[in-house]
């Protein structure tokens, strides 16, 4: 099994999210481990949140299982029913199809890194309850619109 080389992966603090909704993640940098071994199936993600930072905006996966694992640091789980906080050595997983909002949020006062793991559908809705966004993927590619279907 090759072996791959972190350091050489350049840090991803980019988004598709509309300009709107883009704050909340503002300090997230993602190492793409996955397509840096050339996968394809599922996606695997090196994610550092600094202080106030968080992992996304809340959504749910209509098609794509998701689980993370803290390496450092401490983060809170944000959920439909609640909060939990996870520490370094803690996991958490979402089925696919389950209308559960999830974000991981640093409110601590040091850098969490977390270790993310996701199937890949090639067909794929994201809901994000707290906000009027969808995520949706097809042949034609992926797009962030409102809940309507309108583009932003």
């Amino acid at each position: 099994m090759p072996k791959i080389d972190i350091d050489a992966i350049p840090l991803d603090t980019g988004t598709g999210y509309p300009p709107q909704f883009r704050a909340a993640i503002a300090g997230r940098a993602r190492k793409r481990l996955g397509p840096a071994a050339g996968l394809s199936q599922f996606g695997v993600n090196l994610c550092r949140l600094p202080p106030g930072v968080a992992s996304s905006q809340r959504h749910w996966h209509a098609a794509e299982d998701e689980f993370v694992y803290v390496l450092e640091g401490e983060v809170v789980l944000c959920e439909e029913t609640g909060e939990t906080v996870l520490r370094a050595g803690d996991a958490a997983a979402w089925k696919a199809g389950v209308a559960d909002g999830h974000s991981l949020v640093n409110r601590s006062d040091r850098d969490a890194v977390v270790l993310e793991v996701g199937t890949k559908a090639p067909v794929e809705t994201v809901d994000y309850p707290g906000v009027d966004m969808q995520m949706r993927r097809d042949a034609q590619g992926s797009r962030y619109v409102r809940r309507s279907g309108e583009p932003f």
